[in-house]
Order: structure tokens, then C-alpha cells, then sequence
């Protein structure tokens, strides 16, 4: 979003005019035969000129140039159409440096067509205006009030056959939306030259400076932009022909917005996954699923999709716990469940699945744990919900099941199995399992 700037500068102080210009217009109009009221009145002319320093102090320095200047004479006479064409000028013209500040080279990546000094300097008001509000260096309430400032002037000013007169509240009110929302607001979008930015993330591993520089216009840039670039990363993530290199470098540079997508961003990034799938694309499936994960954004997908990944990953991790050197095998399975349950809460129909191999695995066999692997086990038990406490409880009492095999054959793991109940806080455990809960703790105080 745009982001305007308080104007530091100093009260403004401008001349009395009103002594000046009052018996002149009067001479003027006597002079021609025409009468008076056909100008503005000296009341309003002297509430306008009062006026005007408070509005002027909004406008940066800068933009005070010459064409103020002409703006404040046209004032000081009641000239209010031709005031109101002096301030417009110099919005447009502050737009169109907006642009030029954005890039030329990169417009057409929103507009379609080629972009450069000569179409900027072609484009009606009524097009710069929907160009900047597109590439949001303009906001929406910025883009209403000016297009009714554009409206105003085409009918009301001096550039045109007037509909119209203009009083001095309406000339204030004018130079007031224009000060606000053109030429006071100092913040700039930077648009992301797409092709540099795709070449780079191909091009080599992303330095610390340059993943920070990246991110930086990622930022800066127009919503629009960085949304499309959004589906643009993932993308090159699930391409087999991407390299390691720029894989990662897509994830990285993804990182930070995952947790402030927009729900449009989010219904995108599903329909690409769930294309993969349609058309059988099991690489480019596969990867988009590791993409989610690796960001934590499994949440997104249904809970069918997380079904499999959960139950995947617990069968997998039960296959090396049942193999050879499982102690040896079993961390990276472990790990990889934790992370996954890290990132997404599990799906009521894969609970029973992913309980029972971390318990499985929690309280070992015979010969002991893979220590290495505890930690992953511990923490994916303390961060059970009540459903998987129950679960993980009710196989206390389950003599037929492999935990309850091993409970009641092996004194190791009928320790170990009443230790891991000691981790779960009582607030977590259901009413129905209370005495399972109980019977536990008093075991793991023998």
C-alpha cells in the first residue's frame, strides 16, 4: 500500500494580496463593462488565500515550483478554473515520475503491451490513473478521489468550455485531494523486472545479500506482481528441470510471505497441486507436495491430501523401526514426521496411524530406543491433541496390538511407555481417559 510522508517543512507565509488584486479587478471589470460578479468575489478570494498555506504545507518542497507559483496567482485573482489546472498538471506529472521511479521496462509485465517514455507520455489521465492504481502507487481511495479531481477539471476548469463555475470551497477542496493523494505521497512501488529475477534464481545458490536484496522489491512492489510471482516460484520448485540451486533459492525468497498470503494466493498455489495431480504428473506433483511442506503451508491442502502424507510418512517411519539398524535409521523418519506435524495438525482419519508409530517407536523393543531419535518422538508427543491422547492412552490397554505386546512382555518398554504418558498435561487428557491418564502416572513413579 501506498504510504504518504508528513512534510517536514516550515509554515509558509505568503503576501497579502487581497489589497493588490481587490481595487484591480474592480478597475479591470469597470474598465471592459463587465460586472464584477462575473469573477469571484473578494470574500472569496480572501478565504481561499487563507487557506492556502496550510494546504501548500502539505506538499513537499519539491513539488513547489513554478507552477505553484502561477496556481497562487491564479488564486489571488478568483481564477479558481485556472488554479484548479495548475495543481492538476502537477499531479499528473508527479504520477507519471511515479511510474518512471516503478520502471518502464517492467509495465508491460502488468499492462500486456510494450511500455516506454512515449506511451506514458500518451496515456489519457484516465489511464495513468488506472495504471497507477494497478501498480498500487496510488491507493483505492487515492484512485477515487482522484478520478473525481480529473472529472472536475475536464468540466469545470479553464482548459476546457467550463459546465460551470468553481466557488472557493470547491477550488480548496480540489487542491486538497490533489496535495494528499499525488503529490505528498513520497513512498514509491518498484516493480520486479520478471525475467532478471527468474535468470538470477536459475543462475546460482542466492547470497545472503542478494536472498535480502530480492526480498527487499518483492516488498516494494505492486500486489499484483508479487502474487503472480508467488505461483511463479512454485513452479520453477516443481520444474524437473530445475537445478538444487534454484529450487532453494525459491523457497528462501517464498519464505518470509508464507504466513500473509492472500486467500487468492492460497486458492492458486492448491489449483496448481491439485493440476499436477489431475494430468498424472507425479514429479511435479511430488515436488509441489514437498514445496508445502518445507514451508509449512500442508494446512492448505484437504484433509485427503494430508491423510496420505501422514500416513505415508508414520508407515515409512514403521518400516525402518521394524528393519535392520533401526536405531541407526530411524532419526531422519522421525524428524521428517515431526516437521510435518509442525506444520499442520493431523487429520482425525490419520491420528490412529501417526500414534501409534510414534509410540511404537517411543518406547522401543527389547534392546532399547533410538536415542538419537527421542527428542523428535518427545516433542511430537507433548504436542498431541486430546483425540491422540486417547488413542495413545487406550494402547495401554490393547494386549492384541504391538504396544501392548511389548507392555506387558518387556519391563523397558512398559517403563518407557509410562513415561511418555508423564509428558502430556493433564489439561489435555479427555474425561473418558482419566483413568487410564492416572494409572499411567502412578506407573511412571514407581
Amino acid at each position: 500500500m501506498s504510504i504518504p510522508i508528513a512534510s517536514t517543512s516550515t509554515a509558509l507565509a505568503l503576501p497579502n494580496s487581497t489589497a493588490l488584486t481587490g481595487q484591480m479587478l474592480n478597475d479591470l471589470t469597470k474598465a471592459l463593462g463587465v460586472a464584477r460578479t462575473s469573477l469571484a468575489s473578494d470574500t472569496q478570494i480572501a478565504h481561499a488565500w487563507s487557506n492556502l498555506p496550510r494546504l501548500l504545507e502539505k506538499i513537499p518542497p519539491h513539488h513547489r515550483n513554478e507552477t505553484m507559483v502561477r496556481m497562487c496567482v491564479a488564486v489571488s485573482t478568483g481564477l479558481f478554473d485556472a488554479a484548479i489546472n495548475y495543481i492538476w498538471n502537477s499531479a499528473v506529472t508527479e504520477l507519471r515520475d511515479k511510474v518512471r521511479s516503478f520502471g518502464l521496462t517492467v509495465v508491460h509485465h502488468v499492462t500486456g503491451n510494450t511500455f516506454d517514455e512515449d506511451s506514458l507520455l500518451d496515456l489519457k489521465d484516465a489511464d495513468l490513473l488506472n495504471l497507477c492504481l494497478k501498480l498500487n502507487l496510488i491507493s483505492e481511495d487515492g484512485f477515487f478521489f482522484l478520478d473525481q479531481c480529473r472529472a472536475t477539471r475536464n468540466n469545470f476548469s479553464a482548459a476546457h468550455p467550463s459546465m460551470g463555475t468553481l466557488d472557493e470551497d470547491e477550488f480548496l477542496n480540489f487542491l486538497s485531494r490533489c496535495a494528499k493523494h499525488a503529490l505528498s505521497n513520497e513512498y514509491n512501488a518498484r516493480g520486479v523486472d520478471i525475467p532478471a529475477f527468474i535468470a538470477a534464481i536459475k543462475a546460482s545458490s542466492f547470497t545472503q545479500e542478494q536472498l535480502n536484496t530480492w526480498i527487499q522489491r518483492l516488498q516494494q512492489t505492486f500486489d499484483a506482481q508479487r502474487n503472480a510471482l508467488f505461483g511463479t516460484f512454485h513452479g520453477i520448485y516443481c520444474d524437473p528441470a530445475s537445478g538444487e540451486e534454484a529450487r532453494q533459492n525459491a523457497i528462501k525468497v517464498f519464505a518470509p510471505f508464507k504466513t500473509t498470503l492472500s486467500p487468492r494466493v492460497q486458492s492458486d498455489l492448491i489449483d496448481r497441486h491439485q493440476e499436477y495431480k489431475a494430468k498424472g504428473d507425479d514429479k511435479r506433483s511430488k515436488a509441489s507436495l514437498q514445496f508445502f511442506e518445507n514451508l509449512g503451508l500442508l494446512a492448505l491442502l484437504g484433509d485427503a491430501e494430508l491423510h496420505a502424507i501422514f500416513t505415508t510418512a508414520s508407515s515409512n517411519l514403521l518400516t525402518v523401526h521394524n528393519a535392520m539398524n533401526n536405531f541407526y535409521n530411524e532419526p531422519p523418519f522421525a524428524r521428517r514426521l515431526a516437521e510435518i506435524m509442525n506444520g499442520s495438525a493431523v487429520p482425525a482419519s490419520a491420528q490412529y496411524a501417526v500414534v501409534e508409530a510414534v509410540t511404537t517407536c517411543a518406547i522401543g523393543n527389547p534392546y532399547g530406543v533410538s536415542n538419537a531419535a527421542v527428542p523428535s518422538y518427545d516433542r511430537m508427543i507433548r504436542s498431541f491433541s486430546p483425540n491422540e491422547v486417547a488413542i495413545l492412552l487406550n494402547f495401554g490397554s490393547q494386549p492384541k496390538t504391538v504396544i501392548g505386546q511389548r507392555i506387558n512382555n518387556y519391563p523397558s518398554c512398559r517403563k518407557r511407555f509410562a513415561a511418555l504418558t508423564s509428558m502430556i498435561a493433564a489439561s489435555s487428557v479427555p474425561t473418558q481417559s482419566k483413568a487410564q491418564y492416572d494409572f499411567w502416572a502412578a506407573e511412571a513413579k514407581k
